[in-house]
């Protein structure tokens, strides 16, 4: 392992006024968001529209630091043959790719999951960082319910996302660790608190067993909110100041950056609490994003599927964007939201 290559490319994702695009969506995924804008998913239309975005100039030079693929992505060619991979890279962008294989129901502790894939990802690895990866990400999916998590299901997730997080740094390649609190249910703020403590805690003990060089990796983590459910919605700034507060309890400074999964808020929410967080200051790491809906909902809408769109579509991606870089400087305002180039 070169740790000084693990962390420029660490630094890199992290750099200041840009973010990170997950486009990383299974078929799955996909097909539902497609369903949403009356598209067929089919292979080409997926290649169609992930090439639309990374074609975006303005957005992928100025804003987009990396990018996170889906399996079948970093093996696309766009329509004239150009690898996928090399339209990120001329971009000045860096490829990553998605390496779990979701989730199982985990034994012994009923509504809870376990992210799996870590059998031969090791030759996994390989292979993608030979196609250009850089980076990889592992999500692990921690729900909040009645009696639920359990320790049991914090750990298990912990240890799997560490044991991924050393097998990247063994094949040259930077982790994204994402430990999600999911934000479905009727919880407080404070109950969000509380669990993702434990939760980031957990992870940050795995990593130190496993020997992870928290210098060479990129924690992407949900943010201190209420679950959509409850009936008291906590305020931008509140978010804003427990979500900082949580990380400096919980996140060593060695760890070049953080960038935020946005988790099911609306565009405009998850732009406001990441600036209102860079507003306040005085952090040891960068703070900026890793978003997946939140940056595409408005291209995906604006294309619809249509060549004819795909301009409409590279704006609406290029004014999120910039959104959302501004946001990582603490310099987002909501007016800004009305002037779309």
């Amino acid at each position: 392992m070169n740790l000084a290559d693990l962390n420029k490319i660490a630094l890199a994702m992290v750099t200041s006024g840009k973010g990170i695009l997950a486009a990383d969506e299974s078929s799955g995924t996909i097909k539902k968001r497609f369903d949403a804008i009356g598209v067929e998913s089919t292979e080409e239309n997926r290649r169609d529209y992930r090439e639309m975005l990374f074609r975006s100039t303005e957005a992928m030079s100025k804003y987009i630091s990396g990018v996170i693929l889906y399996d079948e992505t970093i093996w696309q060619n766009a329509k004239d043959g150009t690898p996928l991979v090399k339209l990120i890279e001329q971009a000045g962008s860096i490829p990553g790719i998605k390496v779990d294989e979701g989730t199982q129901a985990l034994p012994g502790c009923p509504g809870e999951l376990v992210t799996v894939g870590l059998d031969k990802l090791a030759e996994r690895l390989k292979k993608y960082y030979e196609r250009g990866a850089r980076f990889a990400k592992w999500r692990a999916v921690i729900d909040i319910g009645q009696g639920i998590p359990t320790t049991t299901a914090i750990h298990v997730n912990a240890h799997a996302l560490a044991r991924y997080a050393a097998l990247c740094q063994a094949a040259q390649i930077v982790p994204i660790v994402e430990p999600e609190v999911l934000m479905d249910g009727g919880h407080d703020i404070d109950r969000c608190y509380e669990v993702t403590q434990h939760v980031l805690r957990d992870v940050f003990n795995e990593l130190y067993v496993q020997r992870v060089a928290l210098e060479g990796m990129v924690l992407k983590p949900n943010m201190v909110v209420s679950g959509k459910k409850s009936p008291k919605q906590a305020s931008v700034q509140e978010v804003a100041e427990k979500t900082v507060r949580l990380l400096k309890s919980t996140v060593p400074a060695a760890v070049p950056g953080i960038a935020f999964l946005s988790g099911g808020q609306s565009d405009e929410e998850a732009t406001a609490h990441l600036d209102a967080m860079n507003r306040i200051g005085g952090l040891p790491w960068k703070l900026t994003f890793s978003y997946g809906r939140a940056l595409q909902a408005a291209p995906q809408k604006a294309w619809s599927g249509k060549a004819e769109n795909v301009a409409a579509g590279q704006r609406a991606f290029a004014h999120r964007a910039r959104m959302n870089g501004l946001a990582s400087k603490g310099e987002w305002e909501t007016g800004l939201e009305k002037k779309v180039a």
